[in-house]
């Protein structure tokens, strides 16, 4: 994981690289209890796959946002996950965007946020 500012500077862009799975749900879990209480991008570009427990790590990451009245969005979602996501409904609950920085963009805007699947293919 890679985690970068965002181009406003009060936004984290967390870059996932390979799949998110139980095998790497520890080291994930660690790393994102390391990110501030701030408006996060999870991008999952370089991601393969993920399964319900990474799923579940990323939800909860979220959920530990909102409550702290942070916004969150997921980038770069490919195909495969979008299927994930629209098979468990987690598309109609997550802001999703094709790139980091139009996630970051939209947290600045007064605009409602995208759900998957509403700016066509990837």
């Amino acid at each position: 994981m890679i985690r970068d500012a965002g181009s406003t500077g009060s936004t984290v862009i967390l870059r996932l690289k390979g799949p998110v799975n139980l095998d790497t749900l520890f080291l994930l879990k660690q790393k994102l209890r390391e990110v501030p209480e701030s408006d996060t991008v999870i991008d999952v570009t370089e991601v393969p796959y993920i399964d319900s427990a990474g799923l579940g790590t990323i939800l909860s990451h979220w959920s530990h946002l909102q409550s702290h009245g942070k916004k969150f969005a997921m980038s770069g979602v490919s195909p495969r996950i979008e299927v994930l996501l629209e098979m468990t409904k987690v598309n109609t609950m997550l802001p999703m965007f094709r790139t980091a920085g139009e996630a970051e963009a939209s947290f600045n805007s007064a605009g409602p946020a995208r759900a998957a699947g509403m700016w066509g293919p990837l």
